[in-house]
C-alpha cells in the first residue's frame, strides 16, 4: 500500500492586495512541508510541473533534488513531468541523479499535460501534441532499457551509440499519469507501466470502467500481474473545522478552479453547493476531518481494488499553516486508519 501527498506548488493569493505570494517563499514552504511528511512516515511525494503565474514550480526535478538532501525515507516523484515538451535524455539524467542522491527513492511520473503552457515555452507545436508524447515516451523507455542506445525520431536529433552518465544503480521507476483518456490508459497498459488516475471531479465511480480496462489490457499483454500498480490522485484537505473549510479554504479553491475553467472556456462551476456535493459520498473531493477523509479513501480504494492514493493538498493555494496541518493530520490520523483497514 502507498499513501502519499502531491503538490503543484500553488501560491497563496491575498484577496486584499490581489497578489500572489512570492515564488521563493512558496518553494521554501514546500521543503518544510515535505520534511514534515517524511518525518510522519508518509510514503510518497509527487511534485507537478507548471509554467504559470499561480504556480511556483516549473522544474519538479530541481525541487526533488533539493528534497532528496533533507528527507530520509519518502519516495520522491514528479507528478507530472510534461515529457512532450521536455528532452527525455536530460530527464533521464536528472532523475538518475536524484535516485542516486536519495538512495533509490526517485520516480518519474510522465504526462501529456492537461496544462499546455510548456509547449510555447519550449518551442513545440500543439498540433504535434499526441505525436510528441508518443515519441518522447518511447525514447525515455529506450534509455531506461539500453545502456548504449542508437535511436531516431521525428522531433529531435538522432542518437548514435550513446551511453548516458551517471549510470543508474537500479531500473528507474517510470509511471504514467492520465486524466481519463482511454487511449492513454491503453498505452500505459500495453507498455506495462504503472498508472495514476487524476480524479478531480464528478463521481469517482465513473472511473471504474477505465481502471478495469487497464487491468484487462495489462493482463492481455502478458505483463507480470504482481507488478501491476494503479493509483489515484485527488484533491484533499484535512481539518476539524467546517468553518475553516467553507469560510477560508473554499474561496481559495473556487477562485483557482474557476480561473482554470475560464481559461478553458468553461463556466464558473464552483459554488458552495457544488463544493459540498464534491465532499459528499459520491464526490471527488476528499475533504473534512481525518475520519471522514480516511473513510472516503477506503471506500474508493475498495471500489477500484487498488492500494495507492495520492492526496493533492495545495490546490487553490492554502496557507503554509493549512498545508502543514493537512500533512500532520494525513500522516498521524488518516494514514493509520486506512492502513489498519487493509492490513
Amino acid at each position: 500500500m502507498e499513501l502519499g501527498i502531491g503538490m503543484f506548488g500553488d501560491m497563496a493569493f491575498d484577496f486584499q492586495t490581489q497578489k500572489y505570494q512570492s515564488a521563493g517563499n512558496r518553494l521554501k514552504e514546500i521543503i518544510e512541508e515535505v520534511k514534515l511528511a517524511d518525518e510522519l512516515g508518509i510514503d510518497s511525494f509527487a511534485m507537478g510541473e507548471h509554467h504559470r503565474e499561480d504556480y511556483a514550480v516549473a522544474a519538479p526535478e530541481i525541487m526533488l533534488a533539493a528534497l532528496a538532501s533533507v528527507t530520509k525515507n519518502i519516495k520522491l516523484s514528479s507528478g507530472v513531468n510534461v515529457i512532450s515538451s521536455a528532452d527525455p535524455v536530460k530527464l533521464f539524467q536528472d532523475f538518475t541523479t536524484i535516485d542516486l542522491m536519495s538512495n533509490g527513492r526517485a520516480e518519474l511520473m510522465a504526462g501529456r499535460g492537461s496544462f499546455i503552457e510548456s509547449f510555447p515555452v519550449f518551442g513545440y507545436n500543439l498540433d504535434d501534441y499526441n505525436e510528441l508524447f508518443a515519441e518522447k515516451l518511447d525514447l525515455l523507455l529506450q534509455l531506461r532499457a539500453n545502456e548504449t542506445l542508437t535511436w531516431k525520431g521525428e522531433f529531435r536529433a538522432p542518437i548514435n551509440n550513446l551511453t548516458l552518465y551517471p549510470r543508474p544503480e537500479r531500473e528507474l521507476p517510470i509511471s504514467i499519469a492520465v486524466g481519463g483518456t482511454p487511449a492513454s490508459v491503453h498505452r500505459a497498459a500495453t507498455l506495462g507501466l504503472p498508472i495514476v488516475f487524476a480524479i478531480i471531479g464528478g463521481n469517482p465511480a465513473q472511473f471504474k470502467p477505465l481502471i478495469d480496462f487497464y487491468k484487462e489490457e495489462y493482463e492481455k499483454n502478458s505483463h507480470d500481474m504482481s507488478k501491476m500498480s494503479i493509483g489515484i490522485h485527488s484533491h484533499t484537505f484535512v481539518t476539524d473545522s467546517k468553518d475553516e473549510l467553507m469560510d477560508d479554504y473554499f474561496p481559495r479553491y473556487a477562485r483557482s478552479m474557476n480561473k482554470i475553467g475560464r481559461e478553458r472556456g468553461w463556466r464558473d462551476s464552483f459554488t458552495p453547493e457544488s463544493f459540498k456535493a464534491g465532499m459528499g459520498p459520491n464526490g471527488a473531493l476528499y475533504m473534512g476531518n481525518a475520519e471522514e477523509v480516511a473513510e472516503k479513501i477506503i471506500k474508493t480504494l475498495e471500489l477500484f481494488d487498488i492500494r495507492q492514493y495520492i492526496a493533492h493538498i495545495d490546490i487553490g493555494g492554502p496557507t503554509h499553516k493549512q498545508n502543514m496541518k493537512t500533512i500532520e493530520q494525513f500522516g498521524s490520523k488518516v494514514m493509520p486508519i486506512v492502513k489498519k483497514h487493509f492490513s
